[in-house]
């Protein structure tokens, strides 16, 4: 352990269990980075150059060891087809119109995945290697490979037509998942051969149908897509549910994911306790009510009480974040104070 260590070597150090220098740090800065540069989401969205730019100037700015290289949730999804885009030039994109798949037909319609010409995985794959070569070997670089497999179902499909359906109409809902699988497999390669350190997806729906549901027929999805992953890419892979994903949280363990990205409703002693000490935890502090809303001492006050509780429970395998995105409006005092009391504390290891 070198106190000079990078960033990058900080958090790989830190998903190893390896003792460190100080505590890691990756905040989950998408539409963020857009504000702090100036930037409309739309710009941010559709522009290579201005994405990766206002991601650079957030890196330089705060400093953190890892970054992340994300537009919104709709990426693989309009990919596939799915209209998408914002009614204003600060709102996220979404789905445009009804669901675009409703039969098994609409389905047989998606094309092959090609990571290379379709819809905006070529300008996301342009930021990221603008922004790997901005930043060098020094920052980790996480690339969100969008949606895993039931919540890209669900974005094509509809979220309660994917629910109901998960019950009444399994084999549709299998199908959906099987051609989302494909479009996970070859997005998430080809972010890793454009210089992503760690591959990151969501499955936030997944966290609406409860423990059994989700093991049956959205586990499987899962483990499916991190097995894959990490069998052609070599790269680390983390799952992120939203909200209170307690129940899930040894399941989410046996997908095989490295890392659980989780939200500020779980409690972080209860999360190590439950996934073991072979798998990281990157989180957990509440964005909105702390981060964006608190005071510098609340922040501050927060991010000890993480790392303290991390320390307490024993586990080694840890990055400090915020639970899920942080709010365009997250004052960057805030921010800095986070950031500045992971690095004046050591791991417990170290």
């Amino acid at each position: 352990m070198e106190p000079s260590e990078s960033g990058r070597e900080l958090v790989f150090d830190a998903l190893r269990g390896q003792p460190v220098a100080r505590i890691a740090t990756g905040p989950l800065a998408v539409h963020y980075c857009a504000r702090f540069a100036g930037a409309t989401l739309r710009q941010y969205a559709t522009d290579a150059r201005v994405l990766a730019e206002s991601v650079i100037r957030y890196s330089e700015r705060f400093k953190p060891d890892a970054v992340w290289l994300s537009a919104d949730t709709w990426v693989s999804a309009e990919a596939m087809g799915v209209p998408v885009g914002a009614t204003a030039d600060n709102q996220p994109f979404g789905g445009l119109g009804p669901p675009y798949v409703r039969s098994a037909r609409d389905i047989g319609k998606i094309p092959r995945p090609d990571p290379g010409g379709q819809g905006r995985y070529p300008l996301m794959l342009e930021a990221l290697t603008r922004i790997v070569k901005a930043l060098g070997p020094g920052v980790c670089v996480v690339a969100c490979l969008d949606q895993y497999p039931f919540s890209l179902a669900a974005a094509l499909a509809g979220l309660e037509q994917t629910m109901l359906r998960l019950v009444d109409d399994p084999p549709f809902v299998e199908a959906l998942m099987e051609r989302c699988l494909e479009y996970g497999l070859a997005y998430g390669c080809a972010l890793a051969s454009a210089g992503a350190d760690i591959l990151s997806g969501g499955d936030s729906p997944a966290g609406l149908i409860g423990p059994q549901l989700y093991r049956e027929r959205v586990w499987p999805f899962e483990q499916r897509l991190i097995a894959g992953l990490k069998s052609m890419t070599g790269k680390p892979v983390s799952l992120h549910i939203c909200g209170d994903s307690t129940p899930l949280l040894a399941d989410m363990t046996a997908t095989g994911a490295d890392i659980l990205e989780i939200d500020h409703q779980v409690d972080l002693g209860q999360a190590c306790r439950a996934v073991g000490p072979n798998v990281a935890l990157w989180g957990n502090l509440d964005p909105v009510a702390v981060l964006a809303q608190g005071s510098v001492a609340q922040v501050e006050a927060a991010a000890r009480q993480a790392i303290e509780t991390v320390a307490a429970c024993g586990h080694s395998r840890f990055v400090l974040s915020s639970g899920c995105t942080l709010a365009v409006e997250t004052p960057p005092e805030n921010l800095d104070a986070m950031l500045e009391i992971a690095r004046q504390r050591t791991s417990h290891r170290a």
